[in-house]
């Protein structure tokens, strides 16, 4: 009987006896961060064409991709860790402020309509709180002591996977709310674009792009943020992936609540099962709006009841409710 495995997951570095904090001189900081110092690339960057502009920040662009592979075994560790974590009804939450926290509430808010997660079961705390998604409130990641109140609210607990998203590695919101979640028996995990960080310490694994200075010195939404959102990413893209929302490559589990996403299930049942399009929309009717029951009823040739049954056992994974086995991590 085919099952759907998880490899068990290497020994991380030992927890810290002492919590890092980022309690040091602002400015010797900044002098030994990458994403802080100059760029030879751009310089003279005021004084070019918007041609040359264009042409300079494309090529410093292209190095992002190649500074994410190098976090791929790491990636990969967190991926298996947040599959398990959801599958066993515990959560992903992700801490970020500035454009770190907007980069991980996208991520976050995008999995409801995408996989139809739950919408507690994927989350985002970010420093100054929803506003500071439209509205600059920095000051407030210079924080501790809301940092560590904003993940105790959340009440994190072993099930949990808590993902510290700081570009700079040293946000002081961040790292005190990835340490107070770590001490509380949560996995942890650091997406940062510089080595040797309080975040790095503070998490029990790193997830680390070096994607050097910026076209625009510090301004991390660039490199710093394109190489984070490729991380978030392969984060959740693969934890659903590996919990079966997805089939062969097609969002079988997407939220049919508009019409762009009702023509989106019809065509990836259309494209799954080899059929025409009256047969998926009157299959998707039966099947109550459900591309995955939709999905298992015609591969399996079973009713919409039977189908429900099997996806019930598998936990959701559609493969496994075709196959009628159960899912593993």
């Amino acid at each position: 009987m085919a099952t759907n495995t998880l490899t068990p997951e290497t020994d991380t570095a030992p927890i810290s006896s002492s919590t890092p904090t980022a309690k040091q001189d602002p400015a010797s900081i900044l002098q030994q961060l990458i994403t802080e110092s100059m760029n030879e690339a751009s310089q003279g960057f005021d004084t070019k064409s918007a041609l040359e502009i264009a042409r300079i920040i494309n090529h410093e662009d292209s190095k992002v991709a190649a500074a994410v592979k190098k976090a791929i075994p790491e990636i990969a560790l967190v991926i298996d860790r947040v599959a398990r974590a959801l599958r066993d009804g515990g959560r992903l939450i992700y801490v970020g402020a500035g454009s770190s926290g907007r980069i991980a509430a996208l991520d976050a808010s995008e999995c409801p309509p995408t996989y139809s997660t739950a919408p507690g079961q994927i989350q985002y705390i970010m420093a100054g709180g929803p506003k500071a998604l439209a509205s600059a409130v920095e000051v407030n990641e210079d924080s501790e002591e809301l940092g560590q109140r904003d993940i105790a609210r959340r009440r994190p607990t072993r099930k949990d996977v808590i993902i510290g998203v700081s570009a700079s590695g040293r946000t002081p919101y961040v790292v005190a709310a990835t340490a107070y979640a770590r001490a509380r028996g949560a996995f942890t995990a650091a997406v940062s674009c510089n080595h040797g960080t309080p975040l790095a310490e503070a998490a029990e694994i790193a997830m680390i792009a070096e994607v050097g200075p910026e076209v625009v010195s510090g301004s991390t939404r660039l490199k710093a943020g394109s190489a984070q959102k490729m991380i978030l990413n392969m984060v959740t893209t693969g934890a659903m992936t590996r919990l079966g929302y997805v089939y062969e490559n097609l969002m079988v589990n997407v939220h049919m609540q508009n019409s762009k996403l009702v023509e989106r299930g019809i065509r990836i049942l259309m494209r799954a099962c080899n059929i025409d399009r009256p047969t998926a929309v009157d299959t998707i009717k039966s099947a109550g709006r459900s591309v995955p029951v939709a999905l298992v009823m015609l591969k399996a040739r079973v009713d919409k009841p039977e189908a429900v049954r099997r996806l019930a056992k598998s936990d959701g994974n559609v493969r496994l409710a075709i196959e009628d086995t159960v899912l593993e991590l």
